[in-house]
């Protein structure tokens, strides 16, 4: 990966993983209190809040591993090679548990048909992964 490639990737996901905090504080703000009452399933809840929190761990990891791959000079392309993949793969994780909690949100709040086609759209969303994701990671050193 070269590295003016890596440092857009760099401020891409740091932007994502932002993002995903804001939502996770929005959540609680509004959603704590119906938990403290009684109003929501708890372990949906609780759920949710796992999934932002890998969401967000695994973009802060990617981010982490796309700097690494943008200072020039200290690696060799092996080693950053290698770095390109494993950010690949966290901002992966990150992404697809991020575009999850939306409907994990409606299923929280009661909007199961809404929530059903929000977790329909991630299914999708997971057969295309699965598809196309191995083709347009960073290829390996050898390729």
């Amino acid at each position: 990966m070269r590295e003016d490639i890596a440092a857009v990737n760099v401020t891409r996901t740091y932007t994502l993983a932002a993002s995903n905090i804001a939502i996770f504080t929005f959540m609680l703000f509004f959603l704590y209190p119906k938990f403290e009452s009684g109003r929501i399933n708890p372990l949906l809840f609780q759920a949710t809040l796992v999934a932002m929190g890998i969401a967000t761990f695994s973009l802060v990891f990617a981010t982490l591993h796309y700097y690494w791959c943008s200072l020039a000079g200290r690696m060799t392309d092996a080693e950053r090679t290698v770095q390109a993949r494993r950010a690949d793969r966290f901002w992966l994780l990150g992404y697809t548990t991020m575009f999850l909690a939306p409907s994990l949100v409606l299923f929280l709040i009661g909007l199961r048909a809404v929530a059903s086609v929000w977790l329909g759209f991630w299914l999708v969303y997971l057969f295309f992964v699965a598809l196309h994701f191995p083709k347009i990671q960073t290829p390996r050193e050898s390729e």
